[in-house]
């Protein structure tokens, strides 16, 4: 059997990636590129032969794991397409929102080539999808069967590792994975038995987490933070991801309200984060999350959802700002409502996530209070960051020591190396081989394809 890595460049994003098992030919996942633009932004589909592959598994929803599947279904017809039923309803509204914005694009980049699929095509596929929980077997494929399992991964919401056994070989494919409980999403639950080939995610390969973290001392920080904010008058702005960083933060907030440790303000979400927050409420009795029964948008007082068609919500003082993106993107509404943040050393800009340094949330971390960002290249000259610049550790990525522990639990024959940077893989590539001296350690180059044995 053999894999081929579909990524088109090598980091992360546009993660996709081809197994075949002699008769059976499955495609894991089949991710965008956040950094790239029009069909540079797809994983290389077009080395796939048309109606060639079997199934189509997503680990789950986000863009860079999800973001190209209308355009590879289209191309594979006859592919299954498999996922669970958190992935499924907040894939829908996720590659929807990505029709919204290839289509503003379009004119903003002179991109001709957007948008790469509709919302009718988004509908028509949403359709053909089939649901699987975790722990429920399956197969798949006709002359040659696959066997098949989910397992909860941790990440968000809805995640999952997934098993395949076929042609004499059993692969684990991570996709993205946390293997501590976070506020609204439990510990991964990964199998070490009889892995041949373990796919595995690096993300966090180029950074070391301090040995006395602890998920509550980053809250109680956390909650340090906003309160003294509050308590001088000021306004905090979280930039959050609309899907996975939201859910979590308002759980979190719901948490460090009840243990006294910030003062019970409004909390104000909108847009985007309002949908998702609807698609996690109809998951609430999940086996898989904390908190479970709890409803968002029903059981969190005092939260204030901003209006559809409003493009930010009003300023006030005294009061915590929820708003996509994470990063800050030009356009989006934390970008935007950043302008009242930045100005007054009385306010907060908190990170909770991963923010690229090429974006405006990068930027700003770097240089930091005192330093200069430009929030929108076109509209603005710089702007001082007069406001405090606080960073918290809530990665929904396992760091790296764990997943190295993992990959050696497993006694694998090979190990492959995705999803990170060139320097988050060699500290894997390094450490692996020193502890898995028997096993093949793999980093495959885009496009290369790599016979398993």
């Amino acid at each position: 059997m053999f894999f081929k890595n579909l990524a088109r460049f090598p980091d992360i994003g546009s993660n996709s990636y081809l197994l075949d098992f002699g008769e059976t030919r499955v495609v894991l996942d089949a991710g965008t590129h956040p950094k790239h633009t029009g069909r540079n932004t797809l994983p290389r589909f077009e080395e796939i032969e048309p109606d060639s592959v079997d199934a189509i598994f997503v680990s789950h929803p986000h863009l860079d794991h999800i973001g190209g599947l209308p355009v590879l279904m289209q191309q594979q017809i006859s592919a299954a397409v498999a996922m669970t039923a958190p992935t499924r309803e907040s894939g829908a509204a996720l590659l929807h929102n990505s029709v919204n914005i290839m289509k503003s694009q379009k004119e903003e980049l002179n991109e001709p080539a957007y948008p790469l699929y509709s919302h009718r095509r988004v509908n028509e596929y949403e359709r053909l999808w089939f649901t699987r929980e975790t722990g429920e077997a399956f197969s798949i494929g006709s002359a040659d069967r696959v066997e098949c399992q989910f397992f909860p991964a941790g990440h968000v919401q809805g995640a999952v590792g997934i098993r395949m056994e076929g042609a004499g070989h059993t692969v684990f494919y991570t996709g993205d994975v946390h293997f501590e409980d976070q506020t609204l999403t439990r510990a991964a639950e990964f199998p070490t038995e009889g892995i041949d080939t373990l796919i595995v995610e690096t993300t966090r390969g180029g950074y070391e987490r301090d040995p006395g973290y602890t998920r509550e001392k980053e809250k109680e920080r956390l909650g340090k933070a906003i309160r003294e904010t509050i308590e001088r008058g000021g306004a905090v702005l979280v930039p959050v991801f609309a899907f996975g960083k939201t859910q979590e933060l308002l759980f979190m907030l719901q948490e460090l309200r009840e243990a006294g440790l910030i003062p019970h303000v409004p909390v104000h979400i909108g847009g985007l984060s309002t949908r998702m927050s609807q698609i996690a409420d109809r998951f609430s009795d999940s086996n898989e999350r904390l908190h479970t029964g709890t409803r968002l948008l029903d059981d969190f007082d005092d939260l204030h959802i901003l209006p559809r068609g409003h493009l930010e919500p009003e300023f006030q003082p005294g009061r915590i700002y929820a708003l996509s993106s994470g990063m800050m993107s030009e356009h989006t509404v934390s970008n935007r409502f950043a302008r009242h943040i930045l100005r007054s050393e009385h306010h907060s800009l908190i990170f909770v996530g991963y923010a690229d340094s090429e974006t405006p949330a990068g930027k700003i971390l770097e240089v930091g209070q005192g330093g200069r960002v430009q929030l929108d290249k076109k509209r603005d000259h710089e702007s001082e960051i007069k406001c405090e610049v606080h960073r918290f550790d809530f990665s929904g990525h396992a760091p790296r020591h764990q997943i190295a522990d993992y990959a050696v639990a497993c006694r694998p024959k090979n190990v492959i190396l995705v999803h990170g940077d060139p320097a988050a893989r060699a500290w894997f590539q390094e450490e692996l081989t020193r502890r898995l001296p028997e096993a093949r350690i793999i980093l495959p180059e885009p496009g290369e394809e790599i016979t398993l044995s």
